[in-house]
């Protein structure tokens, strides 16, 4: 008879464990216990309809438990590896999680289960062993949890960087502030892989409401999106947010739901809710049932998307910074985030430096120069230092193959240009030079050196450069040829005083991406003026692919015109991710001192064109230019310009 009672009784809390518990990976009904001691059917706990979603979905079947309190000690069945509370184990030992473990033990030979464990027969499981088949899928993910936990050991170094008297999180929450999604940069970390993570997603994060003297962990849901940083709120705190917090998702302190369960680490409830509930382990199973996690591999994906091919001591060459008209060799010196610090190569002491991305349009292989009659300057050291190695080509930045046979650009054509010594201003321009593969050389009409020295090179479909028009159809500032008395700037006027042509419109860059960019979204930017320096910054206009940047604290006279998949435009929380240094916004009464030289310069320049009449209606151009009818479409508004839908202008057959 007490046989029959304890039997009764261990069954009974088998059952009961069942029910309380759930399942915390996607997948997870592959093992549920079935054996003849299973509970019914009309036991087990209700369906839930899957959630149509890239994440996994957090099921509710009964393997995987929860540690409410994190006082009791754990232990690790011996028949199928589950990690768990002590005191919820089977038997007096403790040896076994649950009846049928204890009973497949006993019944099958150890090393019958160490085979089944391991999946080492290849064979379908025997109806003595069918209490085995949720062992493989058990052992996997201990050790892919193993494997999560070297992983994140490897990607540790990956810390935030103090910057004293800003927090985006906190910038963001007093502002209500929206910033651009990961998705919008293709090129930086997760970018093309961020799947659905969006508010509501539940995540296992350290329990700091807690007075244990060990890490522990609870639930929370994100409540608010701001690139990498999320908002967080416990589980439990339902609506008050006196406890949320920011942190970078990509940290190696975020875990899919059920990681705490594959990993032996506890999970309490945080000091300030304890009281609120009873049972914690039925509260998780209600609110988490159905609910959206991360998937499985995700600090995985992260460690993969932050591998960079650009290796210290590679040759490259990259644009000369005091002659933009020609190139040098330069040597990466470090790597972070992807962005190159590249020292030029007759650099003794190697503070004659330039930054870059490794996908800037800027930097090229070695011969790259040569290959397409672009100027370069050669060293004076006639051979590699030991150690340096050029740069594979594959790893540069592929440029759209064109088509220079037919109709094509010509020296002496005019166009709009982004001036690159003073990125706010789109200016009056001439092609200088055409170059092999698409590359041109480039003219501001007005402030060219006479020896071309302040030339620079564009390729045919660089963002960069627009078609006659363009500004005064998208009601932007033309800059006009210095000098130039003949105001308001009309550019029928200059083609026939120039005797000029304008480049023709279907030879420009036509494509406008989905990008995703909205005005008064923010992120980092790189101040291109002085390109170390990696800034908090707001898209304030958006003309088709063309966003006009700004950084915040400083006059809009810094603004700078970037392309939408610009590689020097990264999501809020990049710098804390990568361990790059952020700029905070300028105080207002720190900005003159705290301006540097290149800023100073810009600012000089930019004020040469003050008392230039802003442009900002659409004028129907004159009928004819050199003979081609042109027809100027009305530009898209800024809120209309996020989309491929047609380009600007079209030029008529």
């Amino acid at each position: 008879m007490e046989n029959t009672k304890d039997l009764t009784e261990h069954s009974s809390r088998s059952e009961r464990k069942r029910r309380d518990s759930f399942g915390m990976f996607d997948g997870y009904d592959s093992c549920s216990e079935d054996t003849s001691s299973s509970s019914s059917s009309d036991e087990s706990e209700e369906e839930v309809t899957p959630l149509p979603s890239s994440l996994p979905i957090i099921k509710n079947n009964g393997q995987v438990y929860t540690y409410p309190d994190g006082k009791s000690g754990m232990a690790t069945c011996e028949m199928c590896g589950m990690v768990g509370v002590r005191d919820a184990f089977y038997s007096k030992t403790k040896r076994f999680c649950s009846v049928s473990c204890s009973r497949s033990y006993s019944s099958n030979s150890k090393k019958a289960s160490i085979l089944a464990r391991l999946q080492v027969t290849g064979k379908p499981p025997t109806k003595k062993a069918k209490v085995l088949q949720k062992q493989p899928l058990v052992a996997k993910l201990a050790a892919y949890a193993q494997y999560q936990a070297t992983l994140q050991n490897q990607v540790k170094t990956k810390t935030a960087v103090p910057v004293e008297g800003f927090s985006w999180g906190n910038y963001i929450t007093s502002n209500n502030l929206t910033a651009a999604p990961v998705t919008c940069f293709k090129h930086a970390p997760m970018g093309t892989c961020w799947g659905d993570i969006s508010e509501g997603v539940r995540v296992e994060v350290p329990n700091t409401d807690c007075s244990l003297p060990t890490k522990v962990f609870w639930i929370a849901g994100i409540v608010k999106l701001a690139g990498y940083n999320v908002l967080l709120r416990y589980e439990g705190f339902e609506n008050d947010s006196s406890v949320d917090f920011w942190c970078n998702v990509c940290g190696s302190d975020i875990h899919p739901v059920g990681w705490c369960a594959t990993s032996g680490k506890p999970l309490v409830p945080p000091r300030t809710i304890q009281h609120k509930y009873t049972n914690w382990k039925a509260f998780l199973v209600k609110r988490l049932t159905g609910a959206k996690t991360l998937p499985p591999d995700f600090s995985q994906k992260v460690s993969e998307s932050m591998q960079y091919p650009f290796k210290p001591s590679m040759r490259v060459e990259v644009v000369d910074k005091t002659h933009l008209c020609r190139t040098r060799v330069a040597v990466v010196d470090s790597v972070i985030g992807g962005r190159l610090r590249l020292v030029y190569e007759e650099s003794e002491d190697k503070t004659d430096d330039f930054w870059c991305h490794m996908y800037s349009p800027l930097i090229h292989h070695i011969g790259w120069s040569r290959s397409i009659g672009h100027r370069f300057k050669r060293s004076d050291i006639t051979k590699k230092q030991d150690g340096h190695y050029d740069a594979p080509p594959h790893l540069f930045a592929k440029v759209k193959e064109v088509d220079p046979s037919g109709e094509w650009f010509k020296e002496g054509m005019k166009l709009e240009a982004i001036d690159p010594l003073n990125l706010s201003a789109i200016c009056v321009a001439t092609i200088r030079k055409v170059l092999a593969d698409g590359y041109l050389m480039i003219g501001i009409d007005g402030s060219e050196a006479a020896d071309g020295s302040d030339w620079f090179c564009y390729h045919a479909t660089s963002p960069s450069i627009f078609p006659v028009g363009f500004c005064e159809i998208n009601a932007i500032e033309l800059t006009p040829p210095r000098g130039y008395a003949k105001l308001p700037f009309k550019w029928f006027d200059y083609l026939r005083e120039t005797d000029s042509i304008a480049a023709p419109v279907k030879l420009f860059n036509k494509e406008v991406p989905n990008h995703g960019f909205h005005i008064r979204m923010k992120l980092e930017a790189v101040d291109l003026m002085e390109p170390r320096l990696v800034c908090v910054a707001t898209v304030t206009r958006i003309i088709h692919r063309l966003l006009r940047i700004h950084f915040d604290g400083w006059e809009e006279e810094y603004d700078q015109w970037v392309d939408c998949e610009s590689p020097d435009l990264y999501p809020v929380g990049w710098c804390q991710l990568t361990g790059y240094q952020l700029q905070p916004p300028a105080p207002q009464t720190a900005r003159d001192s705290q301006s540097s030289s290149s800023k100073q310069k810009k600012k000089a320049k930019s004020q040469q064109y003050k008392g230039h009449k802003k442009m900002t209606s659409l004028q129907l151009k004159e009928e004819l230019l050199d003979g081609e009818e042109y027809n100027f479409l009305q530009g898209a508004s800024d809120q209309e310009s996020n989309g491929s839908a047609s380009y600007y202008i079209k030029q008529e057959p």
